[in-house]
Parts: C-alpha cells; sequence; structure tokens
C-alpha cells in the first residue's frame, strides 16, 4: 500500500520546497491575515525573508474599520476592557486616559531578566569577592530568530481586523522586521494565559521607541556586504531612527492588542514542529540505513503486516522505510535475515514502523494546531464590526499551542528512543551481526572507535526523556487569581526546540556510526566472497575432493569458518583468524569423514599445516580487502539503496569524513607518522610508501580525506551542522521529489 497523496513525507517535502522556494526566489512573504504557513514563519525567522502586508484592499478596510469601531464604541460611552478600565484583577477601576492607559500597560510588563551581554552591553567586572556570572549563565534573550516569527505571526493576527490596531502600525513592525531589526526579549517569565503578554510587551516597546528597550540591529558600518552577521544594539528610540521610522503612540487598545496575544508561543511552536517534522523523516530514513547496516530484512516493512492492523501512520512508516530501501543489495526483501542466529530482526528494527506511525499520526496533529494558530486571531476583547459586538472572551488562552507542544515532545522522545536503540544494536557486537565491536576497523584491542558515541547517545537519550515531561501539568495561579488557569505554551515551545535540538544531536551521531558501520558491512561482504575462494586452495591441499558432494562439503565448510570468524569480531586480527579456522577444524574433519566412509585422515602434521596456512590466508585476504576499502572515497556506495547513497556520499565525499581507521588516524598519531620519513609508506601500504599518488584512478588521501587532525567528535559536529542548517535534508528531499517516493 502506497503513502497517500496526503503522507506525512510529502507534507514535510511540499514544505521545505516552499521554504526553498522562498528563499532562493527572493520572494516576499504576504501577510494576509489568513493564509500564513509554518513554510512561511520559517523563512522570516531563519532565512531573513522579509514580510509585508498585503496591498489588498478588502483586507486593509477589515483593519481600519475594526480601528474605526471601536472609536465609535468608546465615543457612546460602552466599557471595553483594557481600553478604558483596568487589566486582569485590576479590571474593576476606569479611565478616560486611553494613550497612558496603554503606556501602562507596557510598562508594568516590561519586567524580564535580561543579562548585560544579552543587549550588547560590556559585563562590569565583578569585584574579588564575587563570581564571574558570564562564565556561568547562557543568554537570559530569547532567541532572534523566534522573535523575527513572533512580529510576523502578531503581524498576521493584527490584519484579521478584530484587534482595533492601525495599519500603519502592523507597517512599522513588518519594516522593522525587513530591516532585521528585532527587540531583546526575555527568555522567561510568560505563563501564556492572556497571552504572551511579556514578552511581546518589548515588541511594543520597540514600537514605541522606548530608550530601555534594546534592539539588535545589522552593523551597517562592519558588514558591508550587506549581511547580518555582524549586529550592533541599540535602543529602542535609536533603533527607530536608523529605520527612519516615527515612535507609535499607542492609541486606545494598541498596546493591549500587540501584546495580548499567543505570538511567541506560536512562533517557538512553529519553528519546533518544523524541526520535529525533519527528524521524523530522518528516523524513517535511518531506519532504512540502519536495516542494511545490521544485515536486517526489508520484510519488516511488508505492506501485508499493516493492512492487518491498519493504523495509517505505521502504514505510511513501513512504506516509507521500505521505499527508501528500495535496490538495496544488502537487505533481502522478502525473506528471513540470511545469517546464523536470530530468525528475525530485534525490535528497533522489526517494529520500527509501529512505533514511528504514532509520532507521525500526532505530528500531522501538530502541525494542524500550530498553523490553525498562525491565522488566528488571540487577543481580548474582539472587534466584531459586522456583527457590531465587542466580545470579551479569551482566545489569548495558548493551550492549543501546549497541546501542539506536549504530543511533539513526547514524538521526538519516541523518534530519539528508536534511534538510540538501533545504534547500541550496532555498536554492540554481541548484537550487529559479525561487525567488530565499537565499529573498529583495526584491532579491537586497542581501538575503541564508537564506545565513546554509545555513552554519548545514553546521555542525549536520557535528557531527551527528562524535556519530554509535559509541562501543563505544572500551572500556578497567576494575577490575583484572575488567571487560574494558564497553559506555559512558550514554555512547553521551548522544551520542544530543546528537545528537537538534542534529537539532532542523535541523528548526527547515528549518521557517523551508520557511515562506519555500512562501509563495514560492505567490507564484510567483499571479505567473505573473496576469502571463500582464497580458502579453497589450503582446503584442497588438506583435502583432495573426489566428487561433487565432496566440493558441497567444502563450500559448507569454509561457510562455517567464515560464519565463525564473525562470531570472533571481539578478537584482533591474526588471533581471529587462527581461532576461526582452529575451532571449525574438528567439525570439518566429522563432516568429510562421514562423507567419505573408510578413507583416511590427515595427519597431524597435515591439520597443522593447513590452519597455518588457512590462518594466514584469512588475515591476508581481510588486510587486502581493508586496504582497498580504505583507499575509495565511498566503498559502500554500489552496496546501498540509492536513497541511503544520497546521504552517505554526502558524508564520504562533501563532508570529506570517510571510512575511520580506528586508532590509526588519531591525530597525534597521524602527525608522528607525518613527521617521520618513510613512515607514511608503512602506514599506507596500499600505497606502496607513495603518499601522495594515484592508486587505481583515486587521487591522494588528503583529497577525500580532508583535514587529518580532526578528532572523533569533530567530525560527528560537521555532520550535525549539515543535519540542522538543511544541506543534507535538502539532498533527502531533493531525492524524495525526484523519485516522487510517496507515490506507488
Amino acid at each position: 500500500m502506497a503513502t497517500s497523496a496526503g503522507s506525512h513525507l510529502q507534507t514535510i517535502c511540499s514544505e521545505w520546497a516552499k521554504v526553498r522556494g522562498t528563499w532562493t526566489d527572493g520572494k516576499v512573504v504576504s501577510v494576509t491575515g489568513g493564509d500564513l504557513t509554518i513554510a512561511d514563519v520559517v523563512a522570516v525567522a531563519l532565512h531573513g525573508i522579509p514580510a509585508r502586508l498585503t496591498a489588498d484592499k478588502a483586507v486593509r478596510d477589515r483593519i481600519a474599520a475594526s480601528v474605526d469601531f471601536l472609536a465609535s464604541e468608546l465615543a457612546a460611552g460602552k466599557v471595553i476592557y483594557g481600553v478604558n478600565t483596568g487589566f486582569g484583577g485590576s479590571a474593576d477601576s476606569r479611565t478616560q486616559q486611553f494613550h497612558r492607559l496603554q503606556s501602562a500597560l507596557v510598562q508594568h510588563l516590561n519586567v524580564g531578566i535580561l543579562l548585560p551581554s544579552d543587549k550588547g552591553q560590556p559585563t562590569p567586572s565583578p569585584p574579588p569577592e564575587a563570581a564571574d556570572i558570564n562564565l556561568l549563565l547562557r543568554s537570559h534573550a530569547l532567541p532572534p530568530a523566534i522573535v523575527r516569527a513572533t512580529m510576523l505571526i502578531r503581524s498576521n493576527s493584527l490584519a484579521r481586523g478584530h484587534s482595533a490596531v492601525r495599519i500603519e502600525v502592523v507597517e512599522s513592525l513588518l519594516h522593522l522586521l525587513a530591516a532585521n531589526m528585532t527587540p531583546v526579549v526575555p527568555l522567561r517569565g510568560s505563563i501564556s494565559a492572556s497571552g504572551d503578554l511579556s514578552p511581546l510587551s518589548y515588541v511594543a516597546g520597540l514600537l514605541e521607541g522606548n530608550p530601555g528597550v534594546f534592539v539588535r540591529c545589522p552593523d551597517e558600518d562592519v558588514a558591508m556586504d550587506g549581511s547580518t552577521d555582524s549586529l550592533r544594539y541599540l535602543s529602542a528610540d535609536k533603533a527607530l531612527q536608523a529605520a527612519s521610522l516615527p515612535p507609535v503612540c499607542l492609541q486606545a487598545k494598541e498596546g493591549l492588542g500587540i501584546t495580548n496575544g499567543t505570538a511567541p508561543s506560536a512562533a517557538a511552536a512553529s519553528l519546533a514542529v518544523h524541526m520535529a517534522n525533519q527528524m521524523a523523516v530522518w528516523t524513517q530514513l535511518l531506519t532504512a540505513m540502519g536495516t542494511e547496516a545490521l544485515a536486517g530484512t526489508a520484510a519488516n516493512y511488508d505492506a501485508f503486516i499493516s493492512r492487518a492492523r491498519p493504523h495509517h501512520g505505521q502504514t505510511e512508516a513501513a512504506e516509507t522505510i521500505r521505499r527508501f530501501l528500495d535496490g538495496s543489495k544488502l537487505c533481502p526483501g522478502h525473506s528471513a535475515p540470511a545469517h546464523v542466529g536470530l530468525a528475525q530482526d530485534r525490535y528497533a528494527l522489526r517494529t520500527a514502523p509501529q512505533w514511528i506511525g504514532p509520532q507521525l499520526e500526532d505530528l500531522a496533529l501538530a502541525t494542524h494546531q500550530v498553523t490553525t494558530e498562525l491565522n488566528a486571531t488571540t487577543d481580548n476583547p474582539l472587534i466584531d464590526v459586522e456583527g457590531g459586538v465587542v466580545h470579551h472572551g479569551g482566545n489569548f488562552q495558548a493551550m492549543a499551542v501546549t497541546s501542539a507542544m506536549e504530543k511533539t515532545l513526547t514524538a521526538l522522545q519516541n523518534l530519539g528512543r528508536l534511534l538510540y536503540a538501533q545504534s547500541s544494536e550496532l555498536v554492540d557486537n554481541s548484537r550487529n551481526r559479525g561487525l567488530p565491536p565499537s565499529l573498529s576497523v583495526d584491532d579491537p584491542s586497542t581501538s575503541f572507535l564508537c564506545k565513546g558515541f554509545d555513552v554519548n547517545m545514553a546521555a542525549y537519550q536520557a535528557e531527551l526523556a527528562y524535556l519530554a515531561r509535559p509541562v501543563s501539568g505544572h500551572v500556578q495561579v497567576a494575577e490575583m487569581a484572575n488567571q487560574a488557569v494558564n497553559s506555559m505554551a512558550l514554555v512547553a515551545a521551548r522544551y520542544a526546540l530543546e528537545a528537537g535540538e538534542v534529537v539532532g544531536l542523535m541523528v548526527a551521531t547515528y549518521l557517523f556510526v551508520l557511515c562506519q558501520a555500512l562501509d563495514l558491512r560492505c567490507l564484510q561482504r567483499a571479505f567473505r566472497a573473496a576469502a571463500a575462494e582464497d580458502l579453497k586452495e589450503p582446503v584442497g591441499r588438506l583435502f583432495i575432493p573426489s566428487h561433487s558432494e565432496s566440493y558441497v562439503i567444502v563450500d559448507k565448510m569454509i561457510d562455517k569458518t567464515l560464519d565463525r570468524w564473525d562470531e570472533l569480531s571481539h578478537m584482533d586480527l591474526q588471533n581471529r583468524s587462527a581461532a576461526a579456522v582452529r575451532d571449525t577444524t574438528g567439525t570439518f574433519l566429522a563432516e568429510f569423514a562421514s562423507a567419505q566412509a573408510g578413507s583416511a585422515l590427515p595427519s597431524i602434521d597435515m591439520l597443522l599445516r593447513y590452519q597455518d596456512d588457512a590462518a594466514q590466508s584469512l588475515a591476508r585476504t581481510y588486510t587486502k580487502i581493508r586496504e582497498h576499502f580504505f583507499s575509495e572515497p565511498a566503498p559502500a556506495s554500489s552496496y546501498l539503496s540509492p536513497a541511503s547513497r544520497v546521504v552517505y556520499e554526502y558524508i564520504r565525499k562533501d563532508l570529506k569524513i570517510s571510512l575511520h581507521r580506528g586508532i590509526d588516524d588519531h591525530p597525534t598519531l597521524v602527525a608522528k607518522k607525518q613527521a617521520v620519513p618513510g613512515l607514511n609508506g608503512q602506514f599506507n601500504g596500499h600505497r606502496n610508501g607513495n603518499v601522495n599518488g594515484i592508486v587505481d584512478g583515486v587521487k591522494s588521501e588528503d583529497d577525500f580525506r580532508g583535514d587529518r587532525t580532526r578528532i572523533i567528535g569533530t567530525l560527528a559536529s560537521e555532520i550535525y551542522v549539515t543535519v540542522r542548517d538543511g544541506r543534507l535534508f535538502d539532498r533527502v528531499v531533493a531525492f524524495c521529489e525526484k523519485t516522487k517516493l510517496w507515490e506507488a
């Protein structure tokens, strides 16, 4: 059963294509109040795309109409919350000083704690008896990307014409956004009940030109190329001057219209669910790659299994993983794994669709909830011009966003748990079907390549599980008991963003582990094929087959020797070779004696010579195949599915992260070998001492291994950056679009 036209994969690929198209085509996001998407938010927040209020007369007229209607209601003497009354539990007061009231609102909300460094100010040197807090504390400011998204989403809500905020105020906000001028907004302090009041008050402070509010601005004097990497911090009054904008004198309800909304929560939630959806795609692709690396079977993902339990998320996950495996030479499609031991794959592979499926369903609902919030009016009171009514309600209660984020948190935790389980299985030689311990290609007695990554994955998963706890259960009564229930949506979204970051670390780590394992799996395949031929000579000297059945026995016993070889992956090469031959010699003799009853068995001297020759043959063959794999930039490419190859070759070729040789690739040892004349020739035996030469048309190692001083943490870090900045995901999406992976 193929995934449907509205599948999770297709939706995420379409969203990514829209983001990519917006930033590459120089488009402008149009603010209409009704059709803002998560892709628009991502384009503006992360890629600096400008936004403009639509020129559509109907939209502009309804904004103006809400302002006019409010004025008429006030002129008629109506009591309207937050316009001629106090706020929250203080709403029993009355005033006719409309402008002063709006400033009072902003003032009492500008209460967040920020560090001097958050505002671009130097931190005074502490006295000797005081600690330097800058050595300990991280920023207390909301990330600029979330602030940019907040400005966009709040503008879109105001454009709906229910808030009585003037067109020129909305346009000023969008002008500042286009100029990449974002207020420094406190990270903490919002309970997301009457909206995200305090964070949005800093946006209002920017529009007012409040000299106590600070603004990140591009430093034109430093960034002459027009980039926004170099920043300066200006007070809001000076920022408005730099933007050639007059300060806004907040009219009736405009302070409330700006601050009383869920935009910061929706902003963080948009970025969080965008990231989480990518992590869900990554988990499915990495499960396919893990199936190849673990010599698993594509039969795990057969459509019949999901038809028998027709949850649509499970069905899609199974189909997507199976399609990612199409064309693989490492996975049998409709049979049990072709190896001894367990008759079926362990749960981390076999039940992956059942595990991932519910996460896809939850993320789809979370995405829908967040998208709805982007195009909602979330302040109070609401101006209903057509109905001629001012409604006092609670659209600022952001529980819909909290609901979306808690589903997102749970989904991320479960996706991470699956990646952790697969990675752990792959690194453990007791479970990885013949690969060496810690995926070290050299002798395991002195090489522990992926052991540290295995520990890291456990740490990431533990932190992820902690982050995934629901926030909504920790609500506190606030604001004179007026806010007896509050959503904590911004906190939930912040934790979801952090959880997405942790899963990103897990994806990057697992990608390093997978690429190493895939090379070793293909090396294992190539070695078995070559060793089976090479062993025929020492076996032939021990036994001269007299009939066809004898040849079958020889082939069978060579297979058993190689199976034993796989079981002994924890041993160093020479010992492993000797033990594999020695451990199967007795079985070999019994099989041969049974097949050729009455024939003389080999002498002890012949057996000892056979064991020595066969062991040397195994060691020699493995060394030869291993050296060949070292000399290739991407030695596993021809074995992998096209989908896996896209990721594998990006890491191996674009990032120049090659098959790791274990302790021999430790930078200090590399430096020593490079410093000693002639030692490089010993280190790179396949090059016969010619370090800078070309072997079989392959350029020198430095051309495909890159910087040889990189520690393994640096290699994983480089993968992580490409996962988070979208370069690697862009390759995955391009492949899915080209192959229409979601179609039958």
